[in-house]
């Protein structure tokens, strides 16, 4: 037997323009065969950042709604979406994406210079958002972009409790211009100080980092996100042609390591989603 591998697949993001990347998934259709393929290759979960008619970031409660049922309808999937919206978008707009009743949810905790813009999370936001998701049921995701936000999550749990399905899973963010490295070394020192009460965490490596997150996550029995949010190249200068194919390295890298990809309904007992 193998050890299972809870593999997500973050699609889209709100930075990458269309025309500087017509292979990003950028409506409900394009989102549903994305995720359908993902599903396939090995994918248990879903981050979803949703984009207008004009293929630009929203937070429009309509379209969240269409994207998350565009998902629902074709996979088995754990839909997580993000509440970190774009860089630009307001706080209280963000409050909004828990209306669309996602499985799941990313929370960020805490402020982090995001290359030349500033992703906004001040310590009232963060706290209002994580009693939101107690009460509505959804399973938050912790977003940690740096050491200070490991201890931050620390501080939350101790003011508020156990998230939504009892369950506290982990997403360590690596490799940003303005957070944490995306080496070995960051990874081992930010595992080392997660709160006890974490069941589970993952690692994301953006852009040139990502194959080193990989492998350092899987050394230390994390599990995994990739995809066009993170990175856009499958090798130097070789451009991504699906998200499915960056699930496909994923599976692979982790069945060196003798894993498993998950499937949807172990996900969803691993971080504590409901049916």
């Amino acid at each position: 037997m193998t050890d299972p591998l809870l593999i997500t697949v973050a699609p889209t993001g709100a930075e990458t323009a269309k025309e500087d990347c017509p292979h990003l998934p950028t409506t409900p259709e394009e989102l549903a065969q994305t995720a359908k393929d993902c599903e396939q290759a090995g994918a248990a979960m879903i981050h979803i950042h949703v984009r207008d008619r004009q293929h630009q970031p929203t937070l429009d409660l309509t379209l969240l709604r269409e994207w998350v049922a565009a998902v629902r309808e074709s996979t088995d999937l754990i839909v997580q979406l993000s509440t970190g919206g774009s860089v630009h978008d307001p706080l209280d707009q963000r409050f909004k994406v828990l209306d669309a009743e996602p499985d799941a949810c990313s929370l960020t905790m805490g402020t982090t210079n995001f290359g030349n813009d500033v992703f906004s999370n001040p310590w009232p936001f963060v706290c209002d958002l994580y009693q939101l998701t107690q009460q509505r049921g959804v399973v938050p995701e912790f977003e940690l972009f740096d050491l200070g936000q490991v201890h931050a999550m620390r501080r939350l749990l101790d003011k508020y409790g156990l998230p939504a399905g009892g369950k506290v899973h982990v997403d360590l963010v690596m490799g940003v211009p303005g957070g944490m490295n995306g080496t070995t070394d960051a990874l081992v020192a930010a595992v080392r100080d997660l709160p006890r009460e974490t069941t589970s965490w993952s690692a994301t490596g953006i852009g040139r980092s990502t194959l080193n997150v990989i492998l350092a996550s899987l050394s230390k029995g994390g599990h995994l996100r990739v995809g066009m949010e993170d990175v856009l190249t499958i090798s130097k200068g070789v451009p991504v042609e699906s998200n499915a194919q960056l699930v496909e390295r994923a599976a692979a890298i982790g069945a060196l390591a003798q894993r498993h990809p998950m499937t949807p309904d172990e996900a969803r007992e691993l971080i504590g989603v409901g049916r």
